[in-house]
């Protein structure tokens, strides 16, 4: 799942938000950076990470899925 995006290497480019077909991440226009709005919805696709030019996103290898049990 995404765990972050470093904010002293991002230039607000955009690329990540374009790559996220989950729509986790958005632009904050107050500090100019793409930032992390839903990590829940995270695929682990790893487009974003694979994709930001400046590599300021890192994608744990782990996604969480809740299991609901039936009892």
């Amino acid at each position: 799942m995404i765990d972050k995006i470093d904010v002293e290497k991002c230039t607000g480019c955009g690329t990540c938000i374009e790559s996220c077909s989950m729509d986790v991440i958005r632009f904050d226009e107050n500090q100019e950076k793409a930032m992390i709005t839903y990590p829940e919805d995270c695929m682990t696709c790893y487009s974003c990470e694979r994709d930001c030019p400046e590599e300021a996103i890192y994608v744990g290898p782990e996604r969480v899925d809740w299991v609901i049990l039936p009892w």
